[in-house]
């Protein structure tokens, strides 16, 4: 793996882990959630499965859900598509080029 996609995927793991972090540890202050419930709602919110079994209850957590869900989905899909694309790039390249095996080997 070449040092520019080593780069490109340590920063969208980067901002993942910062994006997740963020909410963890504000839902944790302000809706006095423990840290898993915390975890779980800013992963739920970030991915958009929402399954509403944890709600924000205070305006302040309400205001910060609502910025929180407009840059976070966006910075969890570029993310995610960044490494989908890096990794498929990376495969399409090696198995053209012959230098990497096929995954799925042809029957003999």
């Amino acid at each position: 793996m070449d040092f520019k996609l080593k780069s490109h995927i340590s920063a969208a793991i980067l901002s993942l882990f910062i994006w997740i972090s963020m909410g963890t540890i504000v839902y944790q202050r302000i809706e006095n959630w423990d840290w898993i419930q915390a975890f779980y709602f800013s992963v739920t919110t970030l991915t958009t499965v929402g399954l509403g079994d944890l709600a924000p209850t205070t305006n302040l957590s309400r205001l910060f859900t609502s910025f929180y869900v407009l840059f976070g989905v966006a910075v969890v899909f570029a993310s995610i598509g960044l490494i989908g694309a890096r990794l498929i790039a990376r495969t399409e390249k090696g198995v053209h080029i012959g230098t990497k095996k096929s995954v799925i080997e042809p029957k003999q």
